[in-house]
């Protein structure tokens, strides 16, 4: 299996930094990696991530030449830079999308014809090596390449190759997922500080909580009423249905608007 040599990034923002981050801990940067960005103080930062391997690069024009192309751009100018980038790509390349709602074809059509395509929907914890990234691998892909490819991906953590009509549905839930739980679980951080405990002992606490917390809903063979049955109190009771409600709505209206941009 050939480890690959040169990675390209079209695009500097929050998932570049977290996926290159990912690999400089497991030590897996490849020789060299080649980025485009407008803005100057994104490119500093991620060429601070490796200065040996990580270096910016002029356009996105060159950044498209390397053997994986990652796709980091925000949809709206999606049409723009597949123009600036279709005749760089080599016929050998691959092109990760890191989009959610342009799909493998319209991407194809942008790119003239260009097929070698595989969509990825990364989650934040990738930065650790513990995301949950779902992934879509187009037909232009042998079996081998695939498997070099899912190599490279299980640095980040999981991969599951998934049906590209479901990658919207994983941007909602593993992708955003985080941001909604994680200023919660920082509040009650801070009260068990609060409420005198010291940081480490409160770090410990909610740490262990969670994890409990998500094995026995999932893996202890009990149905959620019987797990919600074990609480002896509930303190937030009155706002459960609130909380619901604001989900139901602000994240099935962003689900609708995700899928509608697909169509």
């Amino acid at each position: 299996m050939k480890p690959f040599k040169i990675l390209g990034f079209i695009g500097g923002g929050r998932v570049t930094n977290l996926l290159l981050a990912g690999l400089k801990r497991r030590a897996a940067l490849p020789e060299k990696v080649l980025i485009s960005d407008p803005d100057a103080s994104r490119l500093q930062t991620l060429t601070a991530i490796d200065l040996q391997c990580i270096q910016s690069v002029e356009s996105n024009r060159e950044a498209a030449q390397a053997e994986l192309v990652f796709l980091a751009v925000h949809p709206p100018v999606i049409a723009e830079v597949t123009a600036e980038i279709k005749d760089s790509l080599s016929p050998n390349a691959v092109l990760i999308s890191l989009l959610p709602t342009i799909t493998a074809q319209k991407l194809s059509n942008l790119l003239g014809g260009f097929s070698r395509i595989v969509r990825m929907i990364p989650n934040a914890p990738s930065v650790i090596g513990m995301g949950y990234n779902p992934v879509f691998f187009s037909e232009a892909l042998s079996p081998d390449e695939k498997t070099e490819l899912q190599a490279l991906f299980a640095n980040w953590g999981a991969a599951p190759e998934v049906l590209e009509k479901d990658l919207e549905t994983y941007a909602m839930v593993t992708s955003m997922g985080p941001t909604y739980f994680w200023f919660q679980w920082l509040e009650l951080l801070l009260l068990a500080q609060e409420f005198g405990l010291d940081v480490i002992s409160a770090r410990q606490a909610v740490a262990a909580m969670l994890n409990g917390a998500v094995e026995i809903l999932f893996n202890s063979g009990l149905a959620a009423e019987q797990v919600l049955d074990l609480i002896p109190s509930y303190p937030l009771k009155k706002d459960e249905e609130a909380i619901r409600q604001i989900f139901e709505e602000k994240l099935g209206r962003l689900y609708q608007k995700l899928k509608a941009a697909t169509s």
